[in-house]
């Protein structure tokens, strides 16, 4: 079986609940919904146990264009399929983006510090994840291209997977926001061994929050996500373009076998620092031990 090829809405919020839910506030799926022309608000710290991050997709037609500005939040612009313009204070970005779609090669993105107004232009049709962080501070604005996101190559056997590093420590500067796509070949894991990040122990772990947003090909495909933690425990399916919200706990990430499964992932916390802690009960099968 091959590995998923890396080089090549929404907005009703529902609280994941069981009969045996023991913790509330740990996830919460926001459900598909088709692609609409214009802005859409996903999640934000407004409607959900988030503190810092928001996230929401824009869709725009050749020529429409969408203006913003953000007085107390960062922004990563990921540009998921086509072509825009991006125009930001004195930084004129022409033409951004390639890829038709997310299973279609690396992404392109741009970061816009606090206090940053941007207009975006649609060059053909064009999907944009508008990331974004609180923030008192930030870099200067900046263009990420394909030829400068890193791909790691993480795992071994069916839980190997193809990473993108968009906005990360060491690569990219910014306040708070942390961001990435991980592909997942049909039938392979992520988030394996299972890891979690809502502790402040350094340098073992840092306590982040984190939202995952999913495509899956072909769309009618599935993925499975279980959120598992002191106290709390449960599996659910993820569907294209479902959104879940991650607060605590460990989070692994299954594809159904036929299905490559792609998700962007936005993290965010006091600290900028990635440091994961894996579950010592699954930690054996790393390949680094």
């Amino acid at each position: 079986m091959g590995l998923a090829r890396v080089d090549t809405d929404f907005s009703y919020l529902i609280p994941y609940t069981a009969s045996t839910w023991p913790k509330e506030g740990t996830v919460t799926l926001i459900q598909r919904r088709p692609r609409q022309e214009g802005y859409l608000h996903l999640v934000g710290p407004e409607d959900s146990d988030l503190d810092y991050i928001g996230l929401g997709l824009l869709a725009l037609s050749d020529g429409e264009s969408w203006e913003e500005s953000f007085p107390d939040r960062e922004v990563v612009l990921v540009v998921l399929g086509g072509h825009c313009d991006i125009a930001a204070g004195e930084h004129v970005w022409l033409h951004v983006g390639g890829r038709a779609d997310v299973f279609e090669g690396k992404p392109t993105a741009a970061y816009l510090p606090p206090g940053s107004a941007c207009r975006i232009t649609g060059r053909g049709e064009v999907e944009i994840a508008v990331c974004t962080g609180l923030a008192d501070g930030g870099a200067g604005a900046a263009l990420v291209a394909p030829d400068t996101v890193s791909v790691r190559t993480v795992g071994q056997g069916t839980f190997r997977r193809h990473i993108h590093d968009i906005a990360v420590p060491g690569k990219l500067p910014a306040a708070r926001l942390i961001v990435g796509e991980t592909h997942n070949a049909p039938g392979f894991w992520s988030s394996y061994p299972p890891h979690k990040h809502d502790e402040h122990r350094p340098p073992e772990e840092s306590k982040l929050e984190e939202v995952y947003h999913y495509r899956v090909k072909p769309p009618q495909g599935f993925g499975i996500q279980r959120v598992y933690g002191d106290g709390f425990d449960e599996t659910y399916a993820v569907q294209d373009r479902d959104t879940v919200t991650i607060t605590e706990g460990f989070h692994p990430v299954a594809a159904a076998p036929g299905y490559l499964l792609y998700y962007l992932w936005i993290l965010a916390g006091e600290e900028r620092a990635m440091s994961f802690r894996e579950d010592p009960a699954h930690s054996w099968v790393s390949p680094e031990r």
